[in-house]
């Protein structure tokens, strides 16, 4: 399958659900996963070393956003593990919100799901964090955009965190967010992905 069907509208695709477990800081979380969705069979390292990164920094606070969330498992887990955590998901691929409204439900982390292209969706919604695992096969000019929406949706002394592997253009987009925030830091990176954070000022 094309890398791009998860990033689009695929609803036609014909559904082959399963059910996959994923364990994080004691706890079992249960995914339904679909055709047409990223890392359909398992959670994907990246976006587990991404939340390992974050459960290592100061807590998150208030309203929190999982951009680009496919089936939600960064929005499901971080309210799992903080749940006075206000968390949106939002997706521009409906298949994929269905899922993270049904993986919410199961999991009896309550997430509010967003149909979206990006941020476009959220109108004038500002978030204390924002958090993702971009959808790199997009292209780089779709993956920057939302780095420059998530920027603007950002409170003050918001923060930013995203996940990309060092051959999938890490070092490019870490010049990129240094030039959105003034600076990016690497907060951690294992087999080849990097954990980026960035303040907005």
């Amino acid at each position: 399958m094309d890398g791009k069907h998860y990033f689009t509208d695929n609803r036609d695709l014909p559904s082959r659900r399963r059910e996959i477990t994923y364990f994080f800081q004691g706890r079992e979380y249960t995914f339904t996963t679909d055709d047409g969705v990223f890392s359909k069979s398992e959670v994907d390292f990246g976006t587990h070393t991404l939340l390992k990164a974050i459960a290592e920094e100061e807590p998150l606070h208030g309203s929190v956003l999982d951009l680009g969330c496919g089936y939600g498992v960064i929005g499901i887990v971080l309210k799992g593990t903080q749940p006075d955590l206000d968390v949106t998901a939002c997706d521009v691929n409906p298949r994929a919100l269905e899922l993270t409204v049904l993986n919410s439900q199961k999991n009896g982390t309550p997430v509010t799901a967003v149909e979206s292209d990006g941020l476009s969706g959220l109108g004038t919604a500002i978030f204390s964090a924002i958090i993702t695992n971009p959808p790199i096969r997009a292209g780089k000019q779709t993956v920057y955009r939302m780095f420059e929406e998530a920027h603007a949706h950002l409170a003050d002394n918001g923060v930013f965190y995203a996940v990309i592997r060092r051959n999938q253009g890490a070092e490019s987009a870490m010049n990129k967010l240094a030039e959105l925030y003034g600076s990016c830091d690497l907060i951690d990176r294992d087999r080849g992905y990097w954990i980026l954070r960035c303040i907005r000022q």
